[in-house]
């Protein structure tokens, strides 16, 4: 017993050195901090600081600043910057791209031009180190960022101006950094200006040119090996990290840089992102916040009245500063007030890249031990005050939002996704879509259908087709979604689906394209013809080669007419969906008529994708579209049921047609939502309603040859 009470004295000795200790007290910091302070109404992220205070070692000192800590510490740091490469919204940061310019300027000018005379004549620092101090002040790091992810607004308009002016700034503070490294050691030259141009230069081409071709050719080899995806993504997050420090910018550019390379090939609602997100907010991303705590030292305020001075002043300069930026930002692009606080609160907080510059200027004794000590107390009351503000103001945007949002969207039909299995391999690709075509309000689960057989070996079927089913359920749970699976037994398999879907009120069903029974119609000849025309439920008939974030941009191929259909808004807004959840463009191929109600229908439920047009009607001439295709091009037909305004006979080879001419290509067939009251009120089942347009055809086909012939 006395042996053990030695034992756990000695291991409770300050600063721990136990390694195990160590790590258990960091969780049970990021397991308990943010739930103890969420019932004060106190953000999860100034537990995490403060708690880094309390055990830091200018708190109780049960852990030190080590090796160890400082490596959690920059992994969590190039964490937060990559994730805010990773989803920022490319086209809305593109669209905006001269607000964050703005943003930028006046976040980098604005502080600098109140800090600088401020040091220079206020606190009386000498030249370097005013512009030092000064360049500090427009720095920023984005310790709110979790927040705002949290919270589901990372691809809001303001959130994107603020990281594209933070990765302005900072880099322009870096850069004017290394400047004033270079002025104290007398190494400003024309060979250093050129060393470092070329430098940035390779590393942007490798970033931006090199990482995209092997991160597509490594997910195309590798389509399956979804842990090696998240090696491979970190590693590359990392060796950009690298290459940033190697030419002479701070590694967090280089992560951010990698965010940004590596943007188009994790869409959101994807495994891989869902991955990327928890480990970055369950544990690096915390220890980092941890770790900021460990680096104050309320001591220094008792140093005498310089220190508070020092300490206040710079305090008071950093958040003026950082507010007018973000005031003459709203100001001039006439934002609300809402966006100038939420970005106001993103810009406020400094740490990384504040600590970088000071700790540096401090080693090479530019500015002295007053400056750092007062620059740690700007960092907590900063990443403080920009917490509150932060959360307040998103909470404030998600509900203005969410009203708006109420009042002018139309109402949709409840969705329910019923997909149909009997095919292991196309299953993920499957289940993939039905996931990017989810509603977001949409709280039903996915649910995944096998029908056997009722046949004598029907029971061993369904323990079979269970066992496939619940591959389904993991692979939705990797990305946060619910998969319902059932296992039934029907004479037919088309009967089954038929029969579930109207007792689970299914919105719509999506199958997959059965390419090599596509000529024997074994599947569309009977099959899915069978559902469509026993169903008014819209049906997606999809053929995917690849992962969904393989693609990069989907072509909407619409008949004349295709926006007179009952189900014409129905079946947008699931594409729209489906473009913003992956991040791609929607190129509409249409008659102008068409496209016009697609734009005003885009305007007005305010989707951020972004949409073009190409003026498209014979059909007669749908094999020459290929042409105008890629392999990276996901191709959609919503086609009508017989008797829709925009039926035409020659619509029904369109499947056989895709299957012969396309199978190079990843397409989805969608027949639109019929009519509640559809052909039955007109026509009996017995009665074929295209017999009439089938004689027209012929006689039009007679026509033309008699005209050919004359000429």
């Amino acid at each position: 017993m006395t042996q053990i009470l030695d034992r756990l004295i000695d291991l409770l000795q300050k600063p721990f050195h136990s390694s195990v200790l160590i790590f258990a007290v960091i969780l049970f910091i990021i397991l308990l901090a943010p739930i103890l302070l969420r019932s004060l109404k106190i953000p999860g992220i100034i537990g995490l600081i403060l708690s880094g205070l309390i055990i830091g070692p200018h708190g109780l000192g049960w852990i030190e600043k080590n090796a160890a800590v400082d490596l959690f510490s920059t992994i969590g740091l190039l964490y937060i910057m990559f994730l805010a490469g990773l989803e920022l919204d490319l086209k809305e940061f593109k669209t905006n791209r001269h607000k964050s310019l703005v943003f930028g300027l006046y976040t980098f000018i604005i502080p600098m031009a109140i800090g600088f005379p401020v040091c220079r004549y206020l606190i009386e620092l000498d030249f370097n180190a005013s512009l030092l101090v000064a360049s500090m002040f427009s720095t920023h790091t984005l310790v709110t960022y979790p927040i705002v992810s949290r919270m589901g607004i990372s691809r809001h308009e303001a959130v994107a101006i603020t990281v594209g002016g933070t990765m302005l700034t900072d880099t322009a503070v870096l850069v004017l950094f290394a400047v004033i490294v270079g002025s104290v050691k007398g190494e400003i030259n024309m060979h250093f200006w050129l060393n470092f141009a070329v430098s940035v230069v390779l590393f942007l081409l490798v970033v931006f040119l090199l990482i995209p071709v092997l991160t597509s050719w490594f997910f195309k080899k590798l389509e399956g090996e979804r842990r090696s995806h998240f090696i491979f993504v970190l590693s590359m997050v990392f060796f950009a990290a690298f290459l940033s420090e190697v030419a002479g910018l701070e590694p967090i550019i280089g992560a951010f840089a990698a965010g940004i390379a590596l943007n188009r090939f994790v869409p959101k609602t994807s495994s891989l992102m869902n991955r990327l997100e928890f480990v970055g907010n369950a544990i690096f991303i915390p220890f980092f916040l941890i770790s900021v705590g460990m680096l104050i030292n309320l001591s220094v305020i008792g140093k005498g009245s310089y220190a508070w001075i020092i300490a206040g002043t710079l305090t008071v300069v950093a958040i003026i500063g950082k507010y007018v930026a973000a005031a003459m930002t709203a100001f001039t692009f006439k934002f609300p007030h809402t966006w100038r606080r939420l970005i106001f609160g993103m810009s406020n907080s400094h740490a990384a890249a504040t600590l970088a510059v000071i700790t540096v200027g401090f080693k090479m004794g530019i500015v002295d031990e007053n400056v750092l000590n007062g620059t740690i107390v700007l960092i907590l009351i900063t990443c403080l005050v920009a917490s509150f503000i932060t959360e307040n103001a998103a909470k404030r945007i998600l509900i203005e939002e969410n009203e708006d949002h109420d009042q002018s969207i139309i109402p949709q039909l409840e969705q329910k996704i019923l997909v149909p299995i009997s095919n292991p391999a196309t299953m993920e690709h499957l289940i993939d879509l039905a996931i990017a075509i989810k509603l977001p309000k949409n709280k039903f689960p996915i649910v995944s259908l096998s029908v056997v057989d009722d046949d004598k070996s029907a029971k061993s079927k369904l323990i079979e087709a269970k066992r496939m089913l619940e591959k389904a359920i993991i692979h939705a749970a990797a990305i946060d979604q619910k998969v319902e699976i059932i296992t039934t037994i029907d004479q037919k398999f088309t009967a089954g689906i038929k029969r579930v879907a109207k007792e689970i009120f299914a919105s719509e069903i999506i199958l997959g394209f059965a390419m090599k029974n596509q000529f024997s119609e074994m599947l569309f000849g009977n099959s899915v013809k069978y559902i469509v025309e026993n169903t008014d439920l819209a049906i997606w008939v999809a053929s995917i080669h690849s992962n969904l974030n393989q693609y990069k941009r989907v072509v909407i191929i619409c008949p004349k007419f295709a926006d007179r259909e009952y189900g014409f808004q129905n079946w947008l807004t699931r594409v729209l969906r489906m473009g913003k959840s992956l991040e791609l463009s929607c190129h509409f191929m249409s008659t102008p008529q068409t496209f016009e109600h697609v734009d005003a229908f885009h305007k007005q439920q305010r989707s951020s994708v972004r949409i073009s047009h190409e003026e498209f009607a014979d059909w007669e001439y749908l094999i020459n579209i290929g042409q105008l295709l890629s392999s990276s091009d996901l191709i959609l037909m919503p086609l009508p049921r017989s008797g829709g305004v925009s039926y035409k006979l020659n619509q029904e080879n369109i499947p056989r047609l895709m299957a012969k001419n396309f199978e190079h290509f990843s397409f989805i067939l969608i027949y639109t939502t019929a009519a509640d009251d559809s052909t039955e009120l007109m026509f009996s089942h017995d009665f074929d309603n295209t017999i009439i347009e089938k004689g027209m055809t012929l006689v039009k086909g007679r026509a033309r040859w008699f005209s050919r012939l004359f000429k």
